[in-house]
């Protein structure tokens, strides 16, 4: 990468930076550790499974009407549905490697 090309990828990173300091966050660190405290870590995971489950089951049951000629949906939107479903259960198993990873790594800390 040439110099002058590196200075324009800083600059630009400097300005994102300043416009990412200037915005306002949606809920204050104290708002979102209280959200969070109230469920736990566990009430948080149970939420996302449960969200994932529901989503692959939207997206099963819309595959299946369309199967069966339901004349209310697209192929475009089973799709789409499909795909978010995909996504969200390929999030919630990488989040779960890194669970498992993270356990493991405790767990063979030495005391």
């Amino acid at each position: 990468m040439s110099t002058p090309a590196i200075q324009a990828a800083l600059q630009q990173m400097q300005g994102m930076a300043t416009q990412a300091a200037s915005t306002q966050p949606l809920i204050s660190g104290a708002q979102a550790s209280a959200a969070v405290g109230q469920g736990g870590f566990g009430g948080e995971l149970q939420a996302s499974i449960q969200r994932i489950n529901r989503l692959q089951q939207t997206a099963n049951s819309q595959a299946m009407a369309f199967q069966a000629g339901d004349p209310d949906l697209q192929l475009n939107d089973v799709m789409v549905d499909m795909q978010k479903a995909s996504v969200a259960f390929q999030m919630g198993l990488q989040v779960r490697n890194r669970l498992v990873s993270a356990y493991r790594d405790v767990m063979n800390m030495q005391v």
